[in-house]
């Protein structure tokens, strides 16, 4: 049964509220001076306070009532305190409310207002507990892998990405050709190095070509060399990219970029190890594993004929899917720590938004609002208008995850509810959707409501 501790030095308030709580099933435990509070607190597990503001005839300050509130917040920061106050205090309890006080109320309450209010607090406090288990085990779990496989300093505590860089330390030991997809900025290079730290292969070469910028007229020279004269402006021979890599991995960045001449060349190559440079007719080998990443959807590509389908089942033999950000949200507040630095401290204000912020540009825009807002912040705190997200107003932020919430599907949707034992709260976080959000899905994918 859950628990409220209510310290009021007014006895005949106590016995109110103990009574009113006892109707609705809620243990209460009551104390009348902080000292007692503390004391109960100490001894008893306690899931919500009630505390007065004043506690000493003719005082009207609030001061008591706030240096209450702050030796709660020591004990445990987590924990719901709501504030009964008088119209003399209420400056005081909006002060509070404002460094982590749940709610305040007036008195003389109103029953239904605030039984509801204790029963939302004391929901929430109930899923921030097994939240916090879940992390717990997420993060043993993080550093039960980190102490098998090298993950390259890969910054996580969400579930997906778990899933992610398990997939690719199992993978790395083989030398099949690895396809990593996800959309731009969401870490797909790292999840590539993971794979190459991993393998048989790590201390051999791991050569990176961005396939995306590069001219589509130079991209077959930059992969398999070129002889001198090959082409305007070749005044020498160029290695390849495959020779440079030979013994270890080449990685493909935007894999989808690449022309159907150079795919043919491509497919070549994986099927039997041998090249050519452009310019020459003499038939080249080289021993390497091919890692791929692309934010396109290649399959239409294959539809609309601009990508090679047996390259495609090539390429795809093992696939790491790799989340935006707004689909594993847990990853956010840990990611912009690190980017900031144990010198900055994040306002609790700037923590929400960037939660609720649905991140389009992924990893690498949380990074550049991180890297502005360390030049910005004299103080070394970080305030929301710090991070310079222009579009982040009501209607950007009001349905997290919207630049990606159309592409969940029914199974995405029963996987996520899976995943967490059917909490919507703990799922649509997963998904990086509202609960409201969530739930307008599942009445879209016909998924009952429990």
């Amino acid at each position: 049964m859950q628990t409220i501790l209510v310290i009021d030095d007014n006895g005949g308030v106590c016995q109110a509220l103990e009574v009113l709580f006892s109707l609705h099933d809620l243990r209460t435990l009551v104390a009348n001076s902080p000292e007692q509070g503390l004391a109960l607190l100490r001894a008893e597990p306690v899931d919500l306070v009630i505390q007065d503001m004043n506690f000493s005839a003719d005082t009207t300050s609030g001061a008591e009532g706030k240096a209450l509130f702050e030796a709660i917040r020591r004990f445990d920061p987590d924990l719901p305190v709501i504030l009964f106050t008088a119209w003399t205090d209420l400056e005081s309890a909006v002060e509070l409310v404002k460094v982590g006080a749940a709610d305040y109320l007036a008195k003389p309450w109103e029953d239904d207002k605030l039984v509801a209010t204790a029963r939302n607090l004391l929901e929430l406090r109930a899923v921030s507990r097994v939240q916090q288990r879940l992390t717990s085990e997420r993060i043993r779990r993080r550093d039960s892998l980190a102490a098998e496989y090298d993950l390259c300093g890969t910054v996580y505590e969400s579930e997906a990405m778990h899933e992610v860089l398990l997939m690719a330390t199992r993978v790395a030991g083989s030398d099949v050709p690895v396809l990593i997809t996800g959309p731009n900025g969401s870490g797909k290079e790292k999840v590539a190095q993971v794979v190459q730290a991993n393998s048989r292969r790590a201390a051999t070469p791991f050569v990176t070509v961005n396939m995306g910028a590069l001219p589509s007229e130079l991209m077959e020279s930059e992969l398999f060399g070129a002889e001198a004269g090959a082409f305007t402006g070749a005044s020498k021979t160029r290695v390849g990219r495959f020779e440079a890599a030979d013994g270890g991995t080449l990685f493909l960045d935007e894999i989808g970029n690449l022309s159907l001449p150079g795919q043919a060349k491509l497919l070549r190559v994986l099927q039997t190890g041998e090249f050519e440079r452009l310019g020459s007719s003499v038939t080249r080998t080289a021993s390497v594993r091919v890692l791929s990443a692309t934010n396109m959807n290649l399959k239409a590509a294959i539809a609309d004929g601009v990508f090679r389908e047996d390259l495609f089942y090539r390429l795809n033999v093992i696939e790491l899917r790799v989340p935006g950000l707004a689909q594993r949200r847990d990853d956010i507040l840990p990611l912009a720590r690190y980017f900031l630095g144990g010198e900055y401290d994040i306002a609790a204000e700037t923590e929400r938004l960037m939660l609720r912020y649905p991140w389009p540009g992924n990893v690498r825009e949380l990074r550049n609002a991180m890297e502005r807002a360390r030049v910005l912040a004299a103080d070394r705190r970080i305030a929301p208008e710090l991070l310079g997200l222009d579009n982040a107003g009501p209607g950007a932020v009001a349905d997290a995850g919207a630049g990606t919430a159309d592409t969940i599907d029914r199974s995405q949707l029963e996987d996520a509810l899976a995943r967490h034992d059917g909490i919507v709260a703990r799922a649509a976080r997963d998904l990086g959707l509202s609960r409201q959000a969530f739930y307008r899905r599942m009445d879209k994918h016909g998924i009952p409501r429990d």
